[in-house]
């Protein structure tokens, strides 16, 4: 591999003006990739607080066995079922899609997304799709929770249901076109040089990630048109004293919403391969197999989605999908121990995207092995919806993709906005969440496995100390989130210049100035051979020749390697 002494664009050698960005630039139509990057995550970020605001609703009600805060059984009903809603199609997936949008066409050297008119136009669908759903609260609440089981949602439910359903078709839209965009620029867009092998990880798992969205929407699309007619049309495809089988949605809904559960990790696991090889300055042990996994994922989660229908399913079918269901944990367990070998021997900076990638890993680990006990028939039974499923619901979609989110901010940030996030605040705040996290999650495995039910505002009175404990450590997990808020809006303007590449990675978004200008390149981008080849003399040589092009910040997050002094010839 010889090493790149030429300038990475063919540009002059020297520092490059960074762009200066406007307010206005992000609260228009634009068709610039990077642009509908950050719109995506901030419209994410604001659906985030007011899921949190919900959630924090929800257990505050749950610090007494008796109505709190809501005033009936109802309305508790419509606090935690539009906080999963929100949650789940309005922050997580979204944000997601914002990395994707801003990140994957800048590591691929590509200037654009594939079909730039269609990306904005599929962000474009999440704020109305927003206000419909928020709006739903107004006119007869959907309180049927994120599953939306009919009859609860057919025949027990306002004006409110029907518009969320509409709400999720639009999400539902967005996302499909956001996945073929994605799909397309990955396919076509790589550079000379840079291989399907040479490509980061984070693009292999935006590329599964996006095989899903395109193959299991539609079958939530469908679940949920006829869900409309029922509601409006006078149909009975749900109703079983016309002729219907409720349990039609279960199949259809859960056929898209396990894989859908991959949709909102494998971008978080993608943001994990790339932090922990740039922040342990160590090669990606298992390349391949961490990027066949995300494939093997991909595929396998499409034959284990009846695993939520235990107790409703046909006892002869209960055991091929308890089988199935333990062999997915078999790619991500090759993803664990891939990352754990990546770390082995590497020279670990604590940085506040570093803590929070070992925070994913080991949150994520405990709602693995929750995931592998509720896919053994007689134990799933015991605790079908109680609290169990919500300890491992929250560990996976909190401790895993919330963990990754935070990860990728503190790691993105500085390619963003130019600027770094203050690391004292991110420790602070990532020993908060870490702390109350765990003791707001934790816990549920007791409570459920006690015979705690879900989704219900009364309880009886023995389960009150647990509760509390609970309650106490989300309201702590609450205030942990205002830190980062205010560390992103601060360091807009006071963060330390970050220069563009601070991390000193190799990766092709550090290759070109921060933020990176509108045509994201200067020239035509040189890739480095390989994307994780930490430690090599080519590698320092390719980092070297980014730092003279492009210059370095205020301060460097990764020192550079020591380099001997010459010894005295003998001469």
């Amino acid at each position: 591999m010889a090493s790149i002494t030429v300038p990475l664009g063919g540009a002059q050698t020297g520092e490059h003006p960074r762009p200066k960005l406007r307010v206005s630039d992000f609260l228009r139509w634009s068709v610039d990739h990077k642009i509908i990057g950050v719109q995506y995550m901030v419209t994410a970020l604001f659906f985030f607080i007011v899921g949190g605001t919900l959630a924090m609703l929800v257990r505050w009600e749950l610090l007494t066995p008796n109505l709190d805060v809501a005033q009936t059984g109802s309305q508790y009903n419509t606090l935690f079922s539009v906080h999963a809603l929100v949650m789940i199609f309005l922050w997580i997936i979204p944000m997601f899609a914002g990395f994707g949008n801003y990140v994957v066409p800048l590591q691929l050297g590509a200037k654009d997304m594939a079909f730039p008119w269609l990306n904005a136009f599929a962000f474009w669908l999440i704020p109305p799709a927003g206000l419909l759903l928020l709006g739903s609260m107004l006119v007869g609440a959907p309180e049927a929770g994120w599953t939306n089981y009919p009859p609860l949602s057919t025949l027990y439910a306002g004006d409110g249901q029907t518009l969320a359903a509409l709400a999720l078709h639009l999400l539902g839209i967005s996302s499909i076109l956001g996945a073929i965009n994605f799909i397309v620029t990955i396919k076509n867009m790589r550079p000379e040089g840079m291989g399907w092998w040479q490509m980061p990880l984070f693009c292999w798992a935006i590329l599964a990630t996006s095989i899903i969205v395109v193959m299991a929407t539609p079958f939530l699309a469908g679940a949920l048109t006829l869900l409309i007619l029922d509601r409006v049309g006078g149909t009975s495809f749900f109703d079983a004293n016309n002729g219907g089988d409720p349990l039609l949605w279960q199949n259809v809904f859960w056929f898209y919403s396990h894989p859908a559960v991959y949709i909102m990790v494998l971008p978080g696991m993608g943001v994990l391969s790339d932090v922990l090889s740039v922040h342990s300055r160590k090669s990606i042990f298992g390349y391949k197999m961490i990027a066949l996994s995300s494939m093997g994922i991909a595929i396998i989660g499409f034959t284990v989605w009846a695993h939520h229908m235990f107790t409703s399913l046909q006892p002869q079918l209960r055991v091929p999908f308890m089988i199935t269901s333990m062999i997915i944990a078999v790619p991500t367990g090759i993803k664990v121990f891939s990352w754990l070998g990546t770390l082995w021997g590497g020279k670990i900076r604590f940085t506040s995207a570093m803590l929070f990638a070992l925070g994913f890993l080991s949150m994520f680990v405990i709602g693995g092995i929750s995931g592998v006990m509720l896919a053994v028939i007689p134990f799933d039974i015991h605790v079908h919806d109680t609290y169990f499923v919500v300890s491992h619901l929250h560990f996976v979609l909190f401790g895993g993709s919330v963990f990754a989110i935070y990860s990728g901010l503190y790691h993105w940030y500085p390619k963003i906005t130019g600027r770094l996030l203050n690391e004292r605040l991110g420790k602070i705040h990532f020993a908060l969440t870490y702390v109350s996290f765990f003791f707001t999650f934790f816990p549920m495995h007791i409570a459920g496995m006690l015979g705690m039910p879900r989704r219900v505002a009364y309880y009886l009175p023995e389960y009150t100390g647990i509760n509390t404990l609970i309650s106490l450590s989300s309201f702590v997990l609450g205030i942990s989130t205002f830190i980062i808020l205010y560390n992103l809006v601060a360091s807009l303007r006071n963060g330390k210049v970050a220069g563009a590449n601070p991390w000193r990675a190799l990766t092709l978004e550090w290759a070109t100035t921060s933020p990176p200008p509108v045509t994201n390149f200067i020239g035509d981008p040189v890739p480095f051979p390989d994307p994780y080849g930490y430690g090599t003399p080519d590698a320092q040589g390719y980092l070297d020749n980014v730092d003279k092009q492009f210059g370095v910040g205020e301060v460097e997050m990764v020192p550079r390697p020591s380099v001997p002094a010459p010894q005295p010839s003998g001469d």
